[in-house]
């Protein structure tokens, strides 16, 4: 995937990654269309790269989960920069409700966000893609894709089914000029993670203890540089944080052991 002269879409680009994702591209070269349901946030922050790279960036604020507005977000990119989408960047997710509390509305809302949106997206976009035998697809999904998050039963199980998509969508179609990675971060300075450790709820507090106690916490720049890195040389699985790999290898080769660690980890954090 190279950035220069690609033209992408970024979600979640009101903050966090998703912002620091536009950045980097930006100043790689790509001309991106950034959207965030959060209309101030989105506007402030593509303002802000906007300005020290001038016509890089528009900014189109609405539900990454709509198929209405994801229609509007590629319509808007051909017709601003002139060109086909090359990048779609699904990278909004949200992580709501407390363990088996969760409410309907909330596992709807993180299904939309963390899974369908990628769906739809995809939906719309690969057609054109294989046509033109080329396109590349990142997903933001998380570590908790593919290990698990303390707390979070919503966030845990929607990003595993994340990573699922990510993984089908490359092996169907991948030797057809597609690329696709799948971005599985673990702890990252953004306000997810921050709300969640000064969260009134105790399995809001501890899923957020989970992650920070685990291992270093990345500054959302890191992480963009390391994506645009492992976009350079189509690497499916980014992993920021290097300790993920060797966890998920200790969970594939002893299940069960895994998750009896996993349980004295949770008891630790009590």
């Amino acid at each position: 995937m190279k950035l220069q002269d690609s033209v992408g879409i970024v979600t979640g680009a009101g903050g966090g990654i998703g912002a620091a994702l536009c950045r980097r591209f930006a100043e790689n070269g790509a001309r991106v269309v950034a959207t965030d349901l959060d209309a101030d946030r989105l506007e402030t922050e593509v303002g802000r790269i906007a300005a020290d790279h001038p016509g890089s960036i528009v900014a189109l604020a609405g539900d990454c989960s709509s198929v209405d507005h994801i229609r509007d977000t590629i319509a808007l990119a051909e017709s601003t920069f002139g060109a086909p989408v090359d990048l779609y960047a699904a990278n909004a997710g949200v992580g709501l409700g407390d363990g088996l509390n969760a409410s309907p509305a909330d596992w709807q809302t993180s299904i939309d966000v963390n899974l369908m949106a990628h769906v739809r997206a995809a939906e719309l976009l690969v057609p054109g893609w294989l046509d033109r035998g080329s396109g590349h697809f990142l997903s933001t999904a998380s570590a908790a894709g593919l290990l698990t998050q303390i707390g979070s039963a919503t966030y845990s199980t929607t990003k595993h089914a994340a990573v699922a998509f990510a993984e089908w969508l490359s092996v169907t179609y991948g030797s057809r000029g597609i690329g696709v990675s799948c971005l599985c971060p673990m702890g990252v300075n953004t306000a997810m993670l921050n709300s969640g450790a000064e969260s009134d709820s105790d399995t809001a507090r501890q899923g957020a203890k989970a992650v920070t106690e685990a291992g270093l916490v990345l500054e959302p720049l890191e992480v963009a540089d390391i994506v645009v890195e492992s976009l350079a040389t189509d690497e499916f699985l980014i992993l920021p944080h290097p300790d993920v790999l060797e966890f998920f290898r200790r969970k594939a080769s002893d299940y069960d052991r895994w998750l009896r660690g996993m349980r004295r980890y949770q008891e630790a954090l009590s």
